[in-house]
């Protein structure tokens, strides 16, 4: 080979040629899967199942739910706006007779009265007991989990020996209650007679059984809380009682909204424990203490008119939603008013 010769470069050596000027060697050709290359039914596909397979998964509970929930509610709906026996059966159409029946009878708005009373008597006391109850819960106390299991025991009660303790608490003549009233110095008090007593005596058994079980909720809220929040609020002074009015509270908002809203429900649908505190299943010789669903009860199963009833559950579902809205509307207008506050403190 001559001196000025240039040598020719085997074929397969790579040499100089196969490195980057930044000195690394670039990646083996091998074979390359090209994304915008696959067919477009397939492409199709990939996408229906990212956005299908989502509502694939929660669809057994909203099935669930239109079998268990929406089909008796618009069944409901029909056989109230027909002439409908519990014997006879279906009758003939007759529009909104039954609502018309229904609010011109003097029963169903003394139940209608007696329900926001004992509603009243029972969930507003109960949400704030609750909500102090799980903050007490919530601090440092010992044997911690014995006292949070211990808030759950009346709720695991059944309703039946909830009402026979009650009853025996509330007796007109040998009542533990009345035995305190007379020796306090007071005349004994009429639990089954007088309307107010008699609510108050309900009211009560409610609290007792669902107090408990809404703290645990609220409880289960608080523990979420990030705990430097405190630490931050002590340091700059802030007591138990206003780290708790003005970091708790504001924080867990959406559970207390829960709450109040599953309150509102269970107080207007209340039917064990009135039921039970009567022998004769009528609220009282004078409808004291009937509620509008053992009203209800009363239409559907004594009366035997199921259309009656079924207006009487229409209406009473009416109402709750009706609740529930406005609860929910004033809890978020306190929240908000609440922050605007804030604000302003801060400015």
């Amino acid at each position: 080979m001559e001196a000025g010769s240039t040598a020719v470069q085997p074929v397969g050596d790579t040499g100089a040629s196969s490195v980057s000027p930044t000195g690394s060697r670039p990646p083996s050709a091998g074979p390359r899967r090209d994304v915008g290359n696959r067919p477009a039914w397939r492409q199709r596909l990939t996408l229906l199942d990212a956005k299908v397979t989502p509502y694939v998964f929660v669809s057994p509970f909203f099935l669930l739910f239109l079998v268990v929930g929406m089909f008796p509610l618009g069944y409901t709906a029909w056989v109230s706006v027909h002439d409908w026996g519990l014997l006879s059966g279906q009758g003939e159409f007759n529009g909104l007779d039954n609502y018309r029946r229904v609010l011109e009878d003097r029963y169903f708005w003394n139940a209608l009265r007696n329900t926001f009373s004992i509603f009243v008597l029972s969930s507003v006391p109960q949400v704030l007991i609750a909500l102090a109850l799980a903050g007490l819960l919530d601090t440092q106390l010992r044997a911690r989990t014995l006292w949070r299991m211990s808030v759950l025991l009346p709720f695991v009660v059944a309703p039946a020996a909830v009402a026979l303790i009650f009853g025996n608490v509330f007796g007109d003549r040998y009542g533990l209650a009345n035995e305190v009233v007379q020796w306090i110095g007071l005349d004994p008090i009429r639990w089954h007679v007088d309307t107010l007593a008699s609510h108050v005596a309900i009211a009560s058994m409610v609290n007792w059984r669902w107090t408990g079980y809404n703290a645990l909720i609220l409880l289960a809220a608080m523990q979420a809380v990030p705990r430097d929040v405190y630490e931050s609020a002590a340091l700059d002074g802030a007591g138990r009682v206003r780290q708790f009015v003005s970091i708790t509270v504001p924080m867990i908002r959406p559970t207390v909204i829960f709450v109040i809203i599953t309150s509102t429900i269970g107080g207007l649908q209340i039917f064990a424990e009135p039921r039970l505190f009567d022998t004769q299943g009528l609220g009282g010789a004078d409808r004291q203490y009937q509620t509008l669903t053992m009203y209800l009860w009363e239409l559907g199963w004594r009366v035997r008119d199921l259309g009656m009833a079924s207006a009487v559950a229409w209406l009473l579902f009416l109402i709750i939603v009706v609740f529930a809205l406005v609860n929910l509307f004033l809890s978020r207008r306190a929240g908000s008013l609440k922050g605007l506050n804030r604000k302003g403190v801060r400015r």
